[in-house]
């Protein structure tokens, strides 16, 4: 009975952000999404780079099977089989919500980030926003100048097996952000 109680409250806790992203989106509609080689009007004055459209929430979880089950079984998502990412140290899975996704994060290997991360959160709970950069190298080389830091000496390829880095979060009001190459 605590397991299943255990579940409900997990399960609760992800409607809920999953109700907030959604809200979110519709207050902020100015952001547009790449489509082929066109570029966004999301500029940064002065910089090579533009901003792009969410690609995923991030979400760790102490058990990626019954996270995986919950999405799918529970409100009837499309998920992605359990994709192991050891450059990165972890196990992901990607569930598919139409306008964005979800990626459920699980510690692969003793020095995973993500170990970290559910020691302090027993539960689990939202790890990383990722947002669609259009070049991520000048997107690097302009945030270095202006003294945001970087979790990584240069972008390495993440689960999509396309370049990512990360920012650090008190860089980022307090979240952890990763750019993704679109």
């Amino acid at each position: 009975m605590a397991h299943v109680q255990k579940v409900v409250r997990w399960a609760l806790s992800a409607v809920r952000l999953a109700g907030a992203f959604i809200r979110l989106q519709t207050v902020t509609p100015t952001v547009r999404t790449f489509s082929g080689s066109h570029s966004l009007s999301q500029n940064v004055p002065g910089t090579l780079w533009n901003l792009g459209r969410l690609n995923h929430v991030a979400i760790a979880v102490p058990d990626l099977n019954m996270a995986k089950s919950f999405y799918k079984n529970m409100l009837g998502a499309q998920v992605s089989e359990v994709v192991p990412v050891p450059e990165h140290g972890v196990s992901v899975v990607f569930v598919e919500l139409g306008n964005t996704k979800l990626e459920l994060l699980h510690p692969l290997g003793n020095q995973s980030p993500i170990e970290g991360f559910l020691q302090k959160n027993k539960a689990g709970g939202m790890h990383h926003i990722c947002i669609e950069v259009d070049d991520i190298e000048a997107a690097v080389t302009d945030l270095k100048q202006k003294k945001i830091r970087i979790l990584s000496d240069k972008a390495k390829i993440g689960a999509h097996g396309k370049p990512v880095i990360f920012l650090h979060p008190k860089d980022c009001g307090g979240v952890l952000v990763e750019l993704e190459q679109a």
